[in-house]
């Protein structure tokens, strides 16, 4: 008899950890609210808006952190050589006083929070593309 209850108690909890270990396929995606992905001159740049900030992620890894400008229209960035503008995904980045367009600007696909509490104790958080 104690030995069929500790049986059962080993097989239960094998099913508890099997329900909480983390899946190995690929989590569902969802768009980012605030990281934009833009191609320049063929290569990928990320850009990330926060408060009053936009933070920009180079091909070769360097951050930019560029800080609003109040505009009448549009959005308008700048750390006194780089500067961002344009309105909504249409953005224009100038540095040297050369101007150039990041063009297919898209949200960056993220991988979507999990709504079980488990699996989110089990699930680390995804990478931060610029940083906060």
């Amino acid at each position: 008899m104690l030995r069929t209850a500790a049986c059962v108690s080993i097989v239960a909890m094998a099913v508890v950890a099997a329900a909480s270990a983390p899946t190995t396929e690929k989590p569902e995606e969802v768009p980012s609210p605030d990281t934009y992905e833009c191609t320049l001159e063929g290569e990928r740049w990320l850009v990330r808006f926060t408060d009053q900030e936009a933070r920009l992620l180079t091909p070769q890894g360097e951050r930019i952190n560029l800080y609003q400008i109040n505009t009448n229209s549009g959005v308008r960035f700048t750390n006194g050589i780089v500067e961002l503008r344009g309105r909504g995904t249409d953005l224009t980045m100038i540095r040297n006083n050369f101007e150039r367009a990041l063009v297919g600007c898209k949200p960056l696909m993220i991988p979507k929070e999990p709504s079980n509490p488990m699996q989110r104790m089990w699930t680390p958080p995804p990478p931060t593309p610029l940083g906060k």
